[in-house]
C-alpha cells in the first residue's frame, strides 16, 4: 500500500542544541520523506562494530582520547551517502561539524547534481532548555548531570555550530523553527516551513 502521505525525497541537514528533540524531529522527518536519518555516532559505532578498516581507524583514534580528523569523518560519510537507501535523500545529523567539513560536503554533493535543499535548525531558549533538562536529570536520579555540565554543552553547541549555521544562511538554506513546544507542535512547525520552500510534496508519480 502506498502512503499518500510520504513526501517526495529530500536532501536536508538538521541542527539544535542539547535538549531540543532533534533526534525525535529527525525521525518524523525521515519518516515523512522516506529518507534515512543520518548520524555520525551511528556510522562510527557501525564500523567500529562491523571491525570495518575504518571502523579500526576510529577507535584507535578515540580510545587514545583523539578527535576524529575532518578527513576520516568525510570518508565514512561519503561511504554512507553511497547506499541505496539514500539515493533518494538524506537527513544528516551531527554532520557538518567544522568549516571543512561544510566545504567537502558542499563539494561532494554538487559533483553529484544533487546539493542541499535546505538546513532546518531547531531554534531553543537556552535557559529553558537548561531548565528543562536539569529537571529530568533530577527525576531520573542523574546527579552527575549538573547544571554547569548541562550548560557547558549548550555553550560548547553554540560555539561550534555558530559558524555553520552563518554560512548556510548566506547560502540561503537555513529554515529556522521554534523547536520548543509540544513534539507533535514542533514537526508541524518543521513540516509548513519546508513546504514554504517547496520541499515536502507528495510524490504523485507514486500514485500511478
Amino acid at each position: 500500500m502506498v502512503d499518500r502521505n510520504r513526501a517526495r525525497g529530500a536532501r536536508l541537514l538538521i541542527v539544535g542544541p542539547p535538549g531540543a528533540g532533534k533526534g525525535t524531529q529527525a525521525q518524523f522527518i525521515g519518516e515523512r520523506f522516506g529518507i534515512p536519518d543520518i548520524s555520525t555516532g551511528d556510522i562510527f559505532r557501525h564500523h567500529i562494530k562491523n571491525l570495518t578498516p575504518l571502523g579500526l581507524q576510529v577507535k584507535a583514534i578515540v580510545d587514545a582520547g583523539d578527535y576524529v580528523p575532518d578527513s576520516l569523518t568525510n570518508s565514512l560519510v561519503t561511504e554512507r551517502l553511497t547506499e541505496a537507501d539514500a539515493q533518494n535523500g538524506f537527513l544528516l545529523d551531527g554532520y557538518p561539524r567544522t568549516l571543512e567539513q561544510v566545504h567537502y560536503l558542499n563539494g561532494l554533493l554538487e559533483d553529484s547534481g544533487k546539493p542541499l535543499e535546505a538546513v532546518i535548525r531547531l531554534v531553543a531558549d537556552q535557559e529553558e532548555i537548561v531548565a528543562r533538562l536539569s529537571k529530568r536529570a533530577q527525576e531520573q536520579g542523574r546527579m552527575d548531570d549538573s547544571e554547569e555540565a548541562i550548560r557547558h554543552r549548550q555553550e560548547v553547541y553554540l560555539r561550534e555550530t555558530e559558524p555553520l549555521i552563518e554560512v548556510y544562511r548566506e547560502q540561503g538554506l537555513l529554515i529556522e523553527v521554534d523547536g520548543l513546544g509540544a513534539v507533535d507542535e514542533v514537526a508541524v512547525r518543521v513540516r509548513d516551513a519546508l513546504a514554504a520552500r517547496g520541499i515536502g510534496e507528495v510524490d504523485e508519480l507514486a500514485f500511478s
